[in-house]
Protein backbone atom coordinates (compact mmCIF):
# COMPACT_ATOMS: atom_id res chain seq x y z
CA UNK A 1 0.00 0.00 0.00
CA UNK A 2 0.97 3.19 -0.74
CA UNK A 3 2.29 6.24 1.24
CA UNK A 4 3.50 8.91 -0.49
CA UNK A 5 0.94 9.04 -3.16
CA UNK A 6 3.51 8.89 -5.84
CA UNK A 7 4.13 6.37 -8.55
CA UNK A 8 7.58 5.08 -9.98
CA UNK A 9 7.75 3.05 -13.16
CA UNK A 10 10.73 0.76 -13.67
CA UNK A 11 11.31 -0.82 -17.03
CA UNK A 12 13.22 -4.56 -16.92
CA UNK A 13 13.22 -6.98 -14.93
CA UNK A 14 16.82 -7.84 -14.05
CA UNK A 15 18.16 -8.39 -10.80
CA UNK A 16 18.72 -4.41 -10.47
CA UNK A 17 15.53 -3.48 -11.63
CA UNK A 18 13.35 -5.70 -9.03
CA UNK A 19 15.58 -5.20 -6.39
CA UNK A 20 15.00 -1.29 -6.80
CA UNK A 21 11.36 -2.50 -7.51
CA UNK A 22 11.14 -3.65 -4.33
CA UNK A 23 13.01 -1.11 -2.35
CA UNK A 24 10.94 1.88 -3.98
CA UNK A 25 8.04 -0.19 -2.37
CA UNK A 26 9.26 -0.73 1.07
CA UNK A 27 9.60 3.15 0.98
CA UNK A 28 5.87 3.36 0.07
CA UNK A 29 5.69 4.24 -3.27
CA UNK A 30 3.28 2.64 -5.59
CA UNK A 31 5.29 0.62 -8.05
CA UNK A 32 4.83 -1.23 -11.80
CA UNK A 33 7.39 -3.28 -13.17
CA UNK A 34 7.50 -3.82 -16.70
CA UNK A 35 8.90 -6.89 -17.95
CA UNK A 36 9.49 -8.12 -21.53
CA UNK A 37 9.17 -11.36 -20.13
CA UNK A 38 6.73 -13.19 -17.39
CA UNK A 39 8.49 -14.73 -14.25
CA UNK A 40 8.56 -18.24 -15.81
CA UNK A 41 10.09 -17.11 -18.63
CA UNK A 42 12.86 -15.26 -16.52
CA UNK A 43 13.55 -18.34 -14.35
CA UNK A 44 13.19 -20.90 -17.49
CA UNK A 45 14.08 -19.47 -20.57
CA UNK A 46 17.49 -17.29 -20.23
CA UNK A 47 20.99 -17.47 -19.53
CA UNK A 48 22.34 -15.47 -16.19
CA UNK A 49 23.82 -12.17 -17.47
CA UNK A 50 26.89 -12.75 -15.08
CA UNK A 51 28.42 -14.61 -11.82
CA UNK A 52 26.74 -11.83 -10.17
CA UNK A 53 29.27 -11.92 -7.28
CA UNK A 54 28.34 -9.15 -4.32
CA UNK A 55 31.39 -8.07 -2.15
CA UNK A 56 30.39 -6.07 1.22
CA UNK A 57 29.14 -2.69 0.26
CA UNK A 58 27.02 -3.95 -2.12
CA UNK A 59 25.30 -6.85 -0.07
CA UNK A 60 24.90 -3.37 2.23
CA UNK A 61 22.89 -2.18 -0.53
CA UNK A 62 20.76 -5.63 -1.35
CA UNK A 63 20.20 -5.31 2.74
CA UNK A 64 18.97 -1.60 2.77
CA UNK A 65 16.53 -2.50 -0.07
CA UNK A 66 15.27 -5.26 1.75
CA UNK A 67 16.42 -7.94 -0.31
CA UNK A 68 17.70 -11.46 0.19
CA UNK A 69 22.15 -10.85 0.20
CA UNK A 70 21.49 -14.89 0.56
CA UNK A 71 24.26 -14.84 3.51
CA UNK A 72 24.17 -17.90 4.68
CA UNK A 73 22.18 -19.54 1.85
CA UNK A 74 25.07 -19.59 -0.50
CA UNK A 75 28.28 -21.15 -0.81
CA UNK A 76 30.29 -18.85 1.38
CA UNK A 77 33.66 -17.22 -0.14
CA UNK A 78 36.51 -15.79 2.02
CA UNK A 79 39.00 -14.74 -0.10
CA UNK A 80 40.57 -14.88 -3.66
CA UNK A 81 44.04 -16.37 -4.99
CA UNK A 82 45.64 -15.13 -7.72
CA UNK A 83 48.69 -16.47 -10.00
CA UNK A 84 49.90 -14.86 -13.31
CA UNK A 85 51.71 -16.41 -16.41
CA UNK A 86 53.71 -14.48 -18.62
CA UNK A 87 55.46 -15.24 -22.24
CA UNK A 88 54.48 -16.11 -25.99
CA UNK A 89 52.59 -19.17 -26.88
CA UNK A 90 52.75 -21.59 -24.32
CA UNK A 91 56.45 -20.91 -23.37
CA UNK A 92 55.45 -19.19 -20.26
CA UNK A 93 56.50 -18.07 -16.87
CA UNK A 94 55.17 -18.73 -13.99
CA UNK A 95 55.72 -15.45 -11.92
CA UNK A 96 53.07 -14.33 -9.37
CA UNK A 97 51.22 -16.47 -6.98
CA UNK A 98 49.75 -14.73 -3.92
CA UNK A 99 46.38 -16.16 -1.73
CA UNK A 100 44.20 -13.30 0.53
CA UNK A 101 41.53 -13.14 2.48
CA UNK A 102 39.12 -10.64 1.79
CA UNK A 103 39.16 -7.81 4.50
CA UNK A 104 36.28 -7.85 6.80
CA UNK A 105 33.71 -9.29 4.30
CA UNK A 106 32.72 -12.91 2.70
CA UNK A 107 31.62 -12.77 -1.57
CA UNK A 108 28.51 -14.50 -2.49
CA UNK A 109 27.64 -15.55 -5.97
CA UNK A 110 24.25 -16.35 -6.83
CA UNK A 111 22.78 -17.14 -10.09
CA UNK A 112 20.58 -13.83 -11.49
CA UNK A 113 17.79 -16.12 -12.47
CA UNK A 114 17.22 -17.51 -8.97
CA UNK A 115 17.65 -14.05 -7.66
CA UNK A 116 14.98 -12.91 -9.96
CA UNK A 117 12.51 -15.20 -8.95
CA UNK A 118 12.51 -14.70 -5.70
CA UNK A 119 12.74 -11.18 -5.76
CA UNK A 120 9.48 -10.91 -8.23
CA UNK A 121 7.76 -13.34 -5.95
CA UNK A 122 8.31 -10.92 -3.25
CA UNK A 123 7.26 -7.71 -4.78
CA UNK A 124 4.01 -8.74 -6.05
CA UNK A 125 3.31 -10.45 -2.89
CA UNK A 126 4.22 -6.91 -1.31
CA UNK A 127 1.79 -5.25 -3.69
CA UNK A 128 3.34 -4.64 -6.82
CA UNK A 129 2.27 -4.50 -10.05
CA UNK A 130 4.07 -6.55 -12.77
CA UNK A 131 3.52 -6.42 -16.41
CA UNK A 132 4.36 -8.44 -18.93
CA UNK A 133 4.92 -6.46 -22.24
CA UNK A 134 7.38 -4.95 -24.97
CA UNK A 135 8.31 -1.53 -23.99
CA UNK A 136 9.64 0.69 -27.08
CA UNK A 137 10.00 4.30 -26.89
CA UNK A 138 6.72 5.16 -27.62
CA UNK A 139 5.01 3.11 -24.95
CA UNK A 140 7.96 4.31 -22.65
CA UNK A 141 6.32 7.74 -23.47
CA UNK A 142 3.41 6.83 -22.38
CA UNK A 143 4.48 4.96 -19.39
CA UNK A 144 7.15 8.28 -18.15
CA UNK A 145 4.00 10.56 -18.79
CA UNK A 146 1.85 8.67 -16.10
CA UNK A 147 4.26 8.28 -13.32
CA UNK A 148 6.44 10.79 -10.81
CA UNK A 149 9.62 8.70 -12.23
CA UNK A 150 10.69 6.31 -14.53
CA UNK A 151 13.70 4.07 -14.32
CA UNK A 152 15.02 2.22 -17.63
CA UNK A 153 16.43 -0.72 -16.71
CA UNK A 154 17.04 -2.56 -19.60
CA UNK A 155 20.44 -3.71 -19.78
CA UNK A 156 22.67 -2.78 -22.01
CA UNK A 157 20.87 -2.73 -25.00
CA UNK A 158 17.38 -1.28 -26.58
CA UNK A 159 16.59 1.66 -24.72
CA UNK A 160 19.62 2.37 -23.29
CA UNK A 161 20.52 4.15 -26.50
CA UNK A 162 17.95 6.96 -25.15
CA UNK A 163 20.80 7.69 -22.71
CA UNK A 164 23.87 10.00 -23.76
CA UNK A 165 27.42 8.55 -23.65
CA UNK A 166 29.13 10.44 -21.15
CA UNK A 167 32.39 10.22 -23.42
CA UNK A 168 34.94 11.48 -20.12
CA UNK A 169 33.85 8.41 -18.68
CA UNK A 170 34.07 5.98 -21.50
CA UNK A 171 37.39 6.16 -23.05
CA UNK A 172 36.61 2.55 -24.95
CA UNK A 173 35.22 2.25 -27.76
CA UNK A 174 35.18 -1.23 -28.67
CA UNK A 175 35.41 -4.32 -26.13
CA UNK A 176 38.25 -4.97 -24.11
CA UNK A 177 37.89 -8.82 -23.84
CA UNK A 178 35.42 -11.35 -25.23
CA UNK A 179 33.60 -13.08 -22.47
CA UNK A 180 32.91 -16.85 -21.50
CA UNK A 181 30.55 -17.94 -18.75
CA UNK A 182 30.36 -21.10 -17.51
CA UNK A 183 28.12 -22.64 -14.17
CA UNK A 184 29.11 -26.39 -13.67
CA UNK A 185 28.44 -29.05 -11.32
CA UNK A 186 30.63 -31.74 -9.87
CA UNK A 187 32.89 -29.78 -8.18
CA UNK A 188 32.36 -29.48 -3.85
CA UNK A 189 33.58 -26.58 -1.74
CA UNK A 190 35.71 -28.68 0.50
CA UNK A 191 39.34 -27.87 1.41
CA UNK A 192 40.82 -30.25 -0.69
CA UNK A 193 39.50 -28.59 -3.54
CA UNK A 194 41.90 -26.01 -4.60
CA UNK A 195 43.70 -26.96 -1.89
CA UNK A 196 47.26 -26.60 -3.43
CA UNK A 197 46.56 -23.09 -3.84
CA UNK A 198 45.35 -21.76 -0.81
CA UNK A 199 44.58 -23.54 2.60
CA UNK A 200 40.79 -22.00 2.37
CA UNK A 201 40.42 -24.40 -0.34
CA UNK A 202 36.76 -24.14 -2.01
CA UNK A 203 36.66 -21.19 0.25
CA UNK A 204 38.59 -19.21 -2.09
CA UNK A 205 37.93 -17.91 -5.77
CA UNK A 206 40.57 -18.90 -8.07
CA UNK A 207 42.08 -16.20 -10.50
CA UNK A 208 44.52 -16.42 -13.29
CA UNK A 209 46.33 -14.32 -15.32
CA UNK A 210 48.02 -14.86 -18.57
CA UNK A 211 49.16 -12.48 -21.47
CA UNK A 212 46.01 -13.67 -23.96
CA UNK A 213 43.35 -12.93 -21.00
CA UNK A 214 42.13 -14.29 -17.60
CA UNK A 215 40.53 -16.78 -15.96
CA UNK A 216 38.37 -17.03 -12.76
CA UNK A 217 36.76 -19.89 -10.52
CA UNK A 218 33.87 -18.76 -8.39
CA UNK A 219 31.92 -20.66 -5.49
CA UNK A 220 28.63 -20.27 -7.09
CA UNK A 221 24.65 -21.22 -5.98
CA UNK A 222 22.43 -22.25 -9.48
CA UNK A 223 18.81 -22.09 -9.35
CA UNK A 224 18.91 -25.83 -9.94
CA UNK A 225 21.76 -27.19 -9.13
CA UNK A 226 22.08 -25.80 -5.83
CA UNK A 227 26.29 -24.93 -4.42
CA UNK A 228 28.14 -25.31 -7.77
CA UNK A 229 30.87 -23.41 -9.21
CA UNK A 230 31.04 -20.37 -12.19
CA UNK A 231 33.72 -20.45 -14.42
CA UNK A 232 34.52 -16.70 -16.34
CA UNK A 233 36.90 -15.91 -18.91
CA UNK A 234 37.96 -13.06 -20.54
CA UNK A 235 40.21 -13.21 -24.08
CA UNK A 236 42.22 -10.39 -25.15
CA UNK A 237 40.85 -8.97 -28.87
CA UNK A 238 42.30 -10.83 -31.82
CA UNK A 239 43.89 -13.28 -29.51
CA UNK A 240 43.23 -17.49 -29.38
CA UNK A 241 41.29 -17.34 -26.88
CA UNK A 242 38.88 -15.03 -28.13
CA UNK A 243 38.71 -18.09 -31.64
CA UNK A 244 38.12 -20.36 -29.12
CA UNK A 245 35.13 -18.60 -26.84
CA UNK A 246 33.44 -17.68 -29.96
CA UNK A 247 33.04 -21.24 -31.43
CA UNK A 248 31.31 -22.19 -28.60
CA UNK A 249 27.44 -22.88 -29.17
CA UNK A 250 26.50 -24.54 -26.24
CA UNK A 251 27.06 -25.69 -22.55
CA UNK A 252 29.34 -28.93 -23.63
CA UNK A 253 31.44 -26.60 -26.44
CA UNK A 254 31.89 -24.21 -23.53
CA UNK A 255 33.00 -26.89 -21.02
CA UNK A 256 35.55 -28.32 -23.63
CA UNK A 257 36.90 -24.91 -24.13
CA UNK A 258 37.59 -24.66 -20.46
CA UNK A 259 39.21 -27.57 -20.29
CA UNK A 260 41.72 -27.49 -23.00
CA UNK A 261 42.30 -23.89 -21.85
CA UNK A 262 43.52 -25.34 -18.33
CA UNK A 263 44.76 -28.17 -19.97
CA UNK A 264 47.37 -25.97 -21.80
CA UNK A 265 47.80 -22.78 -19.53
CA UNK A 266 46.47 -23.75 -16.54
CA UNK A 267 47.40 -27.45 -15.85
CA UNK A 268 48.14 -26.65 -11.87
CA UNK A 269 43.98 -26.55 -11.33
CA UNK A 270 43.17 -29.35 -14.17
CA UNK A 271 42.33 -31.68 -11.65
CA UNK A 272 39.75 -29.62 -9.81
CA UNK A 273 38.40 -28.88 -13.80
CA UNK A 274 38.41 -31.86 -14.91
CA UNK A 275 35.77 -33.45 -12.15
CA UNK A 276 33.44 -30.69 -12.98
CA UNK A 277 30.23 -31.43 -15.43
CA UNK A 278 27.44 -29.73 -17.57
CA UNK A 279 24.13 -28.94 -15.65
CA UNK A 280 22.38 -31.06 -18.02
CA UNK A 281 18.67 -29.50 -16.71
CA UNK A 282 19.68 -26.06 -17.88
CA UNK A 283 20.80 -25.58 -21.21
CA UNK A 284 21.12 -22.29 -20.30
CA UNK A 285 24.32 -22.35 -18.22
CA UNK A 286 27.19 -20.86 -20.78
CA UNK A 287 27.21 -17.41 -21.96
CA UNK A 288 29.61 -15.86 -24.21
CA UNK A 289 29.95 -12.18 -25.52
CA UNK A 290 31.23 -9.12 -25.07
CA UNK A 291 30.69 -5.46 -23.05
CA UNK A 292 32.43 -2.17 -24.64
CA UNK A 293 32.64 -0.28 -20.86
CA UNK A 294 30.01 2.74 -21.28
CA UNK A 295 29.07 5.56 -18.68
CA UNK A 296 25.70 7.08 -19.70
CA UNK A 297 24.00 10.28 -18.55
CA UNK A 298 21.17 9.48 -16.07
CA UNK A 299 18.98 12.06 -17.52
CA UNK A 300 16.82 11.10 -20.78
CA UNK A 301 13.97 12.54 -22.37
CA UNK A 302 10.95 10.73 -24.19
CA UNK A 303 9.47 12.03 -27.88
CA UNK A 304 7.42 14.30 -25.67
CA UNK A 305 9.91 15.27 -23.06
CA UNK A 306 8.80 13.25 -20.15
CA UNK A 307 12.26 12.38 -18.00
CA UNK A 308 13.83 8.94 -17.63
CA UNK A 309 16.13 7.98 -15.63
CA UNK A 310 19.20 5.36 -16.40
CA UNK A 311 19.69 2.70 -14.34
CA UNK A 312 22.36 -0.36 -14.07
CA UNK A 313 23.59 -1.28 -16.65
CA UNK A 314 21.63 1.14 -19.04
CA UNK A 315 23.43 3.83 -16.67
CA UNK A 316 26.87 2.27 -16.80
CA UNK A 317 28.06 -0.88 -18.16
CA UNK A 318 31.49 -2.44 -16.87
CA UNK A 319 33.96 -5.17 -18.08
CA UNK A 320 33.09 -8.04 -15.65
CA UNK A 321 36.47 -8.36 -14.13
CA UNK A 322 36.34 -7.00 -11.00
CA UNK A 323 32.88 -7.94 -11.02
CA UNK A 324 31.25 -4.43 -10.57
CA UNK A 325 28.18 -4.11 -12.80
CA UNK A 326 26.34 -6.73 -10.53
CA UNK A 327 27.19 -4.24 -7.34
CA UNK A 328 26.99 -0.78 -8.72
CA UNK A 329 23.78 -1.69 -9.94
CA UNK A 330 22.52 -2.11 -6.20
CA UNK A 331 24.44 0.37 -4.88
CA UNK A 332 22.59 2.89 -7.58
CA UNK A 333 19.51 1.61 -6.58
CA UNK A 334 19.91 2.09 -2.82
CA UNK A 335 20.99 5.29 -3.29
CA UNK A 336 17.86 6.03 -5.79
CA UNK A 337 15.72 4.97 -3.35
CA UNK A 338 16.74 6.88 -0.52
CA UNK A 339 17.09 10.03 -1.96
CA UNK A 340 13.52 10.02 -3.63
CA UNK A 341 12.01 8.35 -0.51
CA UNK A 342 13.80 11.98 1.60
CA UNK A 343 12.96 14.15 -1.49
CA UNK A 344 9.54 16.47 -1.16
CA UNK A 345 9.15 17.90 -5.04
CA UNK A 346 9.39 16.85 -8.11
CA UNK A 347 11.68 14.47 -9.48
CA UNK A 348 12.95 16.87 -12.35
CA UNK A 349 16.06 16.79 -14.16
CA UNK A 350 17.94 18.90 -11.31
CA UNK A 351 17.21 16.03 -8.98
CA UNK A 352 18.02 13.49 -11.02
CA UNK A 353 21.51 14.74 -12.59
CA UNK A 354 22.34 15.26 -8.68
CA UNK A 355 21.48 12.35 -7.13
CA UNK A 356 23.45 10.89 -10.00
CA UNK A 357 26.36 12.43 -9.97
CA UNK A 358 27.03 11.49 -6.19
CA UNK A 359 27.01 7.72 -7.43
CA UNK A 360 29.36 8.69 -10.05
CA UNK A 361 31.86 10.14 -8.02
CA UNK A 362 30.77 8.20 -5.21
CA UNK A 363 31.25 4.61 -6.79
CA UNK A 364 31.92 4.39 -10.63
CA UNK A 365 34.92 6.76 -10.97
CA UNK A 366 36.60 4.81 -8.75
CA UNK A 367 35.20 1.33 -10.16
CA UNK A 368 36.24 2.00 -13.65
CA UNK A 369 39.25 3.21 -12.34
CA UNK A 370 39.88 -0.18 -10.58
CA UNK A 371 38.35 -2.39 -13.63
CA UNK A 372 41.18 -0.08 -15.96
CA UNK A 373 43.40 -1.81 -13.61
CA UNK A 374 42.58 -5.63 -13.39
CA UNK A 375 41.93 -5.40 -17.22
CA UNK A 376 45.73 -4.67 -17.41
CA UNK A 377 45.02 -1.20 -19.39
CA UNK A 378 48.47 -0.02 -20.99
CA UNK A 379 47.48 3.23 -19.75
CA UNK A 380 47.94 1.93 -16.29
CA UNK A 381 50.21 -1.19 -16.71
CA UNK A 382 52.94 1.50 -14.36
CA UNK A 383 50.38 0.90 -11.64
CA UNK A 384 50.11 -2.85 -11.83
CA UNK A 385 53.46 -3.51 -12.29
CA UNK A 386 53.64 -1.67 -8.63
CA UNK A 387 50.05 -3.20 -7.18
CA UNK A 388 50.76 -6.51 -7.39
CA UNK A 389 53.94 -7.65 -6.96
CA UNK A 390 53.60 -5.91 -3.81
CA UNK A 391 50.11 -7.67 -3.27
CA UNK A 392 52.58 -11.33 -3.76
CA UNK A 393 54.97 -10.12 -0.81
CA UNK A 394 52.98 -8.51 1.78
CA UNK A 395 49.64 -10.47 2.48
CA UNK A 396 48.21 -7.43 4.07
CA UNK A 397 48.37 -5.33 1.27
CA UNK A 398 47.21 -8.55 -0.81
CA UNK A 399 44.33 -8.40 1.04
CA UNK A 400 43.38 -4.63 0.33
CA UNK A 401 43.90 -5.24 -3.60
CA UNK A 402 41.42 -7.57 -3.40
CA UNK A 403 39.00 -5.39 -0.77
CA UNK A 404 39.07 -3.18 -4.13
CA UNK A 405 36.34 -5.28 -5.25
CA UNK A 406 34.31 -4.06 -2.21
CA UNK A 407 35.09 -0.60 -1.97
CA UNK A 408 37.06 0.42 -5.06
CA UNK A 409 37.69 4.20 -3.83
CA UNK A 410 41.19 3.91 -2.64
CA UNK A 411 42.66 3.86 -6.30
CA UNK A 412 41.60 7.61 -6.83
CA UNK A 413 44.33 8.04 -4.84
CA UNK A 414 46.72 7.06 -7.66
CA UNK A 415 47.80 9.69 -10.09
CA UNK A 416 51.36 8.05 -10.71
CA UNK A 417 53.25 5.05 -9.47
CA UNK A 418 54.82 7.45 -6.21
CA UNK A 419 51.33 7.41 -5.47
CA UNK A 420 50.79 3.82 -6.02
CA UNK A 421 53.52 3.07 -3.68
CA UNK A 422 52.17 5.63 -0.72
CA UNK A 423 49.32 3.49 -1.05
CA UNK A 424 51.38 0.33 -0.66
CA UNK A 425 53.15 1.77 2.52
CA UNK A 426 49.99 3.08 3.96
CA UNK A 427 48.08 -0.09 4.07
CA UNK A 428 51.02 -2.18 4.73
CA UNK A 429 52.70 -0.25 7.45
CA UNK A 430 56.22 -0.89 5.44
CA UNK A 431 57.88 1.11 2.73
CA UNK A 432 56.64 0.37 -0.61
CA UNK A 433 59.97 -0.42 -2.06
CA UNK A 434 61.53 -2.55 0.71
CA UNK A 435 58.42 -4.66 -0.21
CA UNK A 436 59.08 -5.14 -3.64
CA UNK A 437 62.52 -5.38 -3.07
CA UNK A 438 61.75 -8.71 -1.77
CA UNK A 439 59.14 -9.70 -4.45
CA UNK A 440 60.76 -12.43 -7.05
CA UNK A 441 59.29 -14.81 -10.06
CA UNK A 442 57.67 -18.03 -8.77
CA UNK A 443 59.37 -20.37 -10.69
CA UNK A 444 57.03 -22.97 -10.75
CA UNK A 445 53.34 -23.22 -8.99
CA UNK A 446 52.41 -25.84 -6.61
CA UNK A 447 49.99 -28.34 -9.07
CA UNK A 448 46.75 -29.84 -7.58
CA UNK A 449 47.02 -33.37 -6.13
CA UNK A 450 43.01 -34.08 -6.25
CA UNK A 451 42.24 -37.05 -7.67
CA UNK A 452 41.19 -36.51 -11.74
CA UNK A 453 38.69 -38.34 -13.62
CA UNK A 454 39.96 -40.30 -16.13
CA UNK A 455 40.72 -37.50 -18.87
CA UNK A 456 38.74 -39.34 -21.69
CA UNK A 457 36.62 -35.95 -21.63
Amino acid sequence: MSSTNRSVAIIGAGQTGISAAVGFLNAGFDVTVYSDRDQAGLFRDVSATGTAVTFGLSQESEAALGVDTFAGRAPQVTGISARTITGSGHDYTELLDFDADFPGFEAIGVDTRLKVDERITQFQDKGGTFLVEEVDPDRLDTIAGQHDLTLVATGKGGLSTLFSVDEARSPYKSPQRSVLLLTVEGLDHGPDVFAHRSAAGGKHQAFNFADQGEGWWGPYLHKDAGPSWSFLGWAQPGSEWERRFQSVTDAHSAHKVVIDLHREYFDWDLPEVLRTRVIAEDPHSWLQGAVTPTVRNALGHTASGHRITALGDTAVAYDPITGQGAQSGFIQAAGLVAAAKDHQGEFDDVWITETYNKFLTSRVDAANLATRIFLRDPVFADYASVLFPAAATNPKFGAALFGLLSDPSPVLSINSVDDAKSLITAVAGEDADSILAKFAPVGRFSRSELDALASAI
